[in-house]
């Protein structure tokens, strides 16, 4: 990877900003399936989480946050030392993980989940990559979950058509779709409606190109 996350991550300091935006987009979803579900326990993963403000936020902000466990995944350490720092200003217990996101074996433990969040990856990885993390996202889900996703409308096109279609043929039905006239961003919400299956050790299903 070369990319700078951290310098990538400034821009939420602009609250117009694409990509404030689309956190905003994407917490409204997260606050919207914790109201919709009234389980005492939820498991919630988040692949390559940043600074993990776009659950973290919301959690803390809730009265009913204890009774989600959330592992957070981030290589980059100064990002991974940001939620961590959140999360105990917050009070919040997270499990924060250095491990490779496009890896099953980073999520041994962690899954399966009841909300999933793919946000911030698919618009860093191979068109292959993306497709083989949408045919993976059943392992990581209980029956009945939840995925979040995000990706850019960059000027080779925009690819939320067919992501869409894939969730689809990975037994998902669509929720929600945000994807403003006048912003890049697409936040698209899924549930499982297939069954699950058990995580396969061992398997890489993407790798950053950014």
């Amino acid at each position: 990877m070369s990319t700078d996350w951290q310098a990538w991550h400034a821009a939420y300091a602009d609250p117009d900003s694409d990509l404030s935006r689309r956190r905003r987009s994407v917490q409204r979803q997260i606050a919207q399936w914790l109201d919709d579900r009234n389980d005492d326990r939820l498991r919630v993963v988040s692949a390559c989480a940043g600074d993990g403000r776009d659950l973290l936020e919301v959690l803390a902000a809730r009265p009913d946050r204890a009774r989600v466990t959330a592992t957070l995944l981030e290589l980059d350490e100064g990002l991974a030392r940001a939620a961590a720092e959140f999360a105990a200003a917050h009070d919040l217990v997270v499990d924060l993980r250095r491990g490779d996101a496009g890896t099953t074996d980073s999520y041994a433990g962690a899954v399966p989940a009841d909300l999933v969040q793919m946000c911030g990856v698919f618009g860093n990885v191979t068109d292959d990559d993306l497709r083989a993390t949408i045919a993976a996202l059943p392992q990581l889900c209980t029956p009945g979950a939840t995925v979040i996703w995000t990706r850019g409308r960059f000027a080779t096109g925009d690819l939320t058509g067919e992501i869409r279609a894939w969730f689809g043929d990975e037994g998902f039905e669509e929720v929600t779709f945000d994807a403003p006239w006048d912003a890049k961003y697409r936040v698209g919400t899924h549930r499982l409606v297939a069954a699950p299956r058990p995580l396969a050790p061992g398997q890489t299903f993407f790798r950053f190109i950014r």
